[in-house]
């Protein structure tokens, strides 16, 4: 289940569907415990049957992130995004999470919470950029 306050409007979520398969479908509204798309049955569902999505490495190259090149010195484990002429986005693996990192002086520093679902990566590059990401 997933709380109201973390998803918004054009997060990647899923359900199980009638015959118990996880169908995944983007949020296109949120109101009153119930949660508005046009492929769900009746165009909602409640809050309460409503995943989130894991994160993997074939989300973050699916939304435009890039692995670090080993024969030019990077991390192999940092993912980048570059979202405009001068900035990006970074993303380390830890394996079991994704830990949000920024350029500093000495490298790159980890901020914040790491991430664990695609809607945390969605929300987050939403929040820095104020452009959506999609899956390609």
């Amino acid at each position: 289940m997933v709380d109201e306050t973390d998803i918004r409007i054009g997060n990647l979520v899923w359900y199980y569907d009638l015959y118990m398969v996880e169908t995944i479908f983007r949020v296109e509204g949120i109101l009153e415990g119930n949660v508005y798309s046009t492929i769900l049955p009746k165009s909602k569902i409640a809050l309460q049957k409503v995943n989130p999505i894991v994160l993997d490495i074939d989300h973050l190259m699916g939304f435009g992130f890039l692995p670090g090149e080993k024969e030019y010195g990077e991390d192999e484990n940092v993912f980048s995004f570059r979202y405009n002429h001068k900035d990006s986005i970074y993303i380390r693996n830890d394996g079991d999470c994704f830990q949000p990192l920024t350029a500093a002086k000495n490298g790159l520093l980890p901020y914040g919470r790491p991430l664990v679902h695609v809607h945390q990566l969605q929300n987050l590059c939403y929040d820095l950029t104020r452009e959506e990401i999609f899956l390609t």
